[in-house]
C-alpha cells in the first residue's frame, strides 16, 4: 500500500511539478460553481458537454505551463499571425445570430475571437519587452496597430462586446509597461467624439437598442427591455441566502433569457444568493490577485507583462458581465468567466492561466 501511495505521489509531482496549486484551485472551484448553475439552467447535457470542454481546457493549461516561457516568446509573432487566420476566415464561412462570429467545425463550434484574448496580449507584450520603457510614442502607435487590427476585424463581424475585451486586454499590458495615463483619456475622448458617427453609421438596430434600454429599460419592458428587467428581478429575489440550488423561479419559469450564457450569474444570484455571489467575487479577486503576484515574481519583461494583463483582463471580465446583468452596463454578449457555458471561451481563458503558469514555473536565468 505505501509503495502505490508513494508511486502515485511520484505521479502528481511529476505531472503537476508546474502547475501553481493556489491558481489551479480557485479555477477549479470557479468551474464547478459554474457546472453546478448549468445543471440547475440547462440540465445534465449541458453540464457533460461543458465538462468535456473544461477537461480540454485544463489539459491545454497543463501541457503550456511545462513548456519554457522563453521558448513561448520566440513562438509568439507565429502564434500571432495563426490566429489572425480564423479570424479572417469567420467573413467567409461563419455563422452567426446577428453577423459571423463563429465557424461550424462539425464537432464544435469554434469562436475565433476568443483566440485573440490569449494571443493579442502575447504579441503586445512580445513587442514592448523588446522596446525602451516606458514606451515613447512611435512604440505606442506601433502597439496601437497591433491591438487595432484584430479589435476592428472583430467590431467587422460584429461583435461589440468582445472587440472592447481584446483592445483591453492589449491596452493593460501598455499601462503595465508604463504608459502614461493621459494616453488613456486621449483614447477615451476620441472615442467620445466618434461615437456619434458609430451611432448613425456602425451600430446595427439590435445594439441601438440594447444601448437604449440600458438608459431606460422600462420603456419597452415587454421587447428590448425583457432581457435586463428579469435579471433585475433574480438578482433581488435571491436575498441573502439564495432561493436554493435549482430552486429558482425566475430560472425555471424561463424568465431569465440566455440563463446558460450571458446571464448564467443572475442564475446564480437568485439561486444562491449574496453568499454566493461574493463566494465566487472572492475566488475572481484571488484569481486577479494571485496573477498580479507572478507577474512581480517575474524577472523578464515578457512574462511580467504577460502576466499582468491576463490578471486585469479577467477583471474586466468579470467587471462587464456583472454590470450586464444588473443593469449598470449595456448588454453587450459577454460571458462570465468559466460560469456561463461556453467551449471557446473556456478553454481560451485556462490557456492563459497555463501561460501564467508556464512564467512561473520557467523564470528565465537569462532577463533579456
Amino acid at each position: 500500500m505505501r509503495a502505490v501511495l508513494r508511486w502515485l505521489g511520484d505521479l502528481a509531482h511529476r505531472f503537476g511539478r508546474t502547475l501553481d496549486l493556489p491558481l489551479l484551485g480557485a479555477l477549479l472551484a470557479l468551474m464547478v460553481i459554474g457546472l453546478l448553475v448549468l445543471h440547475s439552467a440547462g440540465g445534465m447535457g449541458l453540464v457533460k458537454a461543458q465538462g468535456a470542454r473544461c477537461v480540454v481546457g485544463l489539459a491545454a493549461l497543463w501541457a503550456i505551463s511545462r513548456i519554457p516561457i522563453l521558448r513561448i516568446r520566440e513562438l509568439t509573432p507565429l502564434i500571432y499571425a495563426l490566429s489572425m487566420l480564423p479570424l479572417l476566415a469567420v467573413f467567409v464561412i461563419g455563422t452567426g445570430k446577428y453577423g459571423r462570429q463563429w465557424i461550424n467545425l462539425g464537432l464544435f463550434y469554434l469562436q475565433p475571437a476568443e483566440l485573440l484574448k490569449v494571443c493579442l496580449p502575447m504579441m503586445v507584450a512580445w513587442y514592448l519587452n523588446r522596446m525602451p520603457l516606458p514606451p515613447r510614442v512611435p512604440v505606442v502607435l506601433v502597439a496601437a496597430a497591433i491591438i487595432g487590427l484584430p479589435t476592428g476585424l472583430v467590431m467587422l463581424q460584429p461583435d461589440f462586446g468582445t472587440a472592447v475585451l481584446i483592445a483591453a486586454s492589449g491596452v493593460f499590458v501598455l499601462l503595465l509597461a508604463g504608459l502614461p495615463w493621459w494616453w488613456v483619456g486621449v483614447g477615451i475622448g476620441g472615442v467620445a467624439a466618434a461615437a456619434p458617427v458609430a451611432w448613425f453609421w456602425f451600430l446595427r438596430p439590435y445594439q441601438k437598442d440594447r444601448i437604449l434600454m440600458f438608459l431606460d429599460p422600462e420603456s419597452d419592458a415587454l421587447g428590448a427591455g425583457w432581457n435586463i428587467i428579469q435579471s433585475k428581478i433574480a438578482i433581488g429575489s435571491g436575498g441573502w441566502s439564495g432561493q436554493g440550488w435549482g430552486q429558482g423561479s425566475q430560472a425555471h419559469l424561463n424568465f431569465i433569457p440566455e440563463q446558460t450564457t450571458d446571464f448564467a450569474f443572475s442564475v446564480l444570484s437568485e439561486e444562491f444568493g449574496w453568499l454566493g455571489v461574493a463566494t465566487v467575487l472572492a475566488l475572481y479577486v484571488f484569481v486577479v490577485g494571485r496573477c498580479l503576484w507572478i507577474a512581480l515574481e517575474c524577472k523578464d519583461g515578457y512574462s511580467r507583462l504577460l502576466c499582468g494583463a491576463t490578471g486585469l483582463a479577467l477583471f474586466v471580465y468579470v467587471l462587464v458581465n456583472g454590470g450586464m446583468i444588473s443593469g449598470l452596463l449595456p448588454v453587450v454578449g459577454v460571458p462570465m468567466p468559466l460560469i456561463s457555458y461556453g467551449g471557446t471561451s473556456a478553454v481560451s481563458l485556462l490557456v492563459s492561466f497555463g501561460l501564467v503558469m508556464a512564467a512561473q514555473a520557467h523564470r528565465p536565468v537569462n532577463y533579456s
